[in-house]
């Protein structure tokens, strides 16, 4: 049998629970387990009128859930939990799920983890102070010094090199992830730079299978510097990397305006664009295609993908959030781990 597929249910306020649940009655999650509260997990299906059958099973079983019947592993809220409002002492709690699914993937006991979104502030005001996201807490749970986040639609997701017929098909990378705009040039470095281009060429051939991924780099600033006029990151920093890594034989090309690199055009033939901050490349990707994306953690040592999207408080417990995203990161999580197995088999 193989390896079921783990999905720690996020933020037990917002919507993950009840995404959790919809795909389960829709047939969409076979092979995978449920982490989190199953007491939550029967209320909300309850509430929702979701004709769903809730298994809980030991951490590590290898019962796996089935149209209709949802197995869980069993972690315990630390306080009840209402669809739409935050409760900083449930903050232990989603941190509790991922750390069972962390241990579970690196025992060899699940072959991936999804996580359903969680809320930073309220982890952040439940007693975590420096609590900065999953992708941080991932790299720091699995001891690696870095890892790089991705971001891709569902049309990127299904070709081993995208076509680019349009906008809507992207893969998107970043150098700087959960930090204040503020400190976003502070945090641009030569040897950030370096290390996040390699980790993504590195797994854009292990885990999607692309040989020789084309990578195009986004400039820091309005017009990428224009020649060191809006500001000299491009002409000192990033240009030297990029040539120095093409040195290594890493097709990375840029530093390019990204106010023109995210058309068809000037994405011909790339495999992935690597923005510089958050909102400079995950803008316009959700844009493209909100809610027919996934988030992909690289440089772990396990498969990580994620929804596109947050908490959604305003639409919890109402019926009427969309799971597309997290059936696209199912499916995503169960191909890369494959991918992933096979690359790891291969001599």
């Amino acid at each position: 049998m193989a390896l079921p597929l783990l999905i720690t249910t996020g933020e037990p306020a917002g919507i993950g629970p009840e995404l959790t649940l919809m795909l389960a009655a829709q047939g969409r999650l076979n092979n995978t387990v449920a982490v989190g509260d199953p007491t939550l997990l029967a209320q909300r299906a309850a509430l929702l009128a979701l004709t769903v059958e809730i298994v809980v099973a030991e951490p590590g079983s290898q019962q796996v859930s089935s149209p209709g019947r949802l197995v869980v592993w069993p972690v315990a809220l630390r306080a009840p939990a209402t669809p739409g409002v935050l409760d900083p002492a449930n903050a232990g709690y989603v941190l509790d799920t991922l750390q069972t699914a962390v241990e579970a993937c690196l025992a060899g006991h699940a072959a991936a983890m999804v996580t359903a979104p969680l809320h930073k502030g309220v982890i952040i005001e439940g007693g975590y102070p420096h609590f900065t996201g999953h992708t941080e807490w991932l790299r720091d749970a699995c001891g690696v010094d870095e890892v790089v986040m991705l971001l891709a639609t569902d049309a990127a997701l299904h070709a081993t090199s995208p076509q680019w017929q349009g906008e809507s098909d992207l893969r998107v990378a970043l150098v700087t992830t959960h930090l204040p705009l503020r400190d976003v040039a502070d945090a641009i470095t030569g040897e950030r730079i370096a290390r996040i281009s390699r980790l993504l060429v590195a797994d854009l051939q292990r885990q999607f299978g692309i040989a020789q991924p084309r990578v195009a780099v986004c400039g820091l600033n309005p017009h990428a510097g224009e020649d060191g006029h809006l500001g000299r990151e491009e002409l000192e920093i990033i240009t030297p990397t990029l040539q120095a890594l093409r040195a290594e034989g890493l097709n990375v090309e840029g530093p390019f305006p990204a106010d023109t690199l995210f058309t068809p055009r000037h994405l011909a033939g790339v495999d992935a664009v690597l923005a510089m901050y958050h909102d400079q490349g995950l803008a316009v990707l959700k844009y493209a295609g909100f809610g027919q994306a996934a988030n992909i953690t690289l440089g772990l040592p396990l498969v990580r993908t994620s929804v596109d999207h947050g908490t959604a408080l305003d639409l919890a417990g109402r019926g009427i959030a969309n799971p597309s995203s997290l059936g696209v990161a199912v499916a995503l999580a169960q191909r890369l781990a494959t991918q992933r197995a096979s690359s790891q088999a291969a001599p």
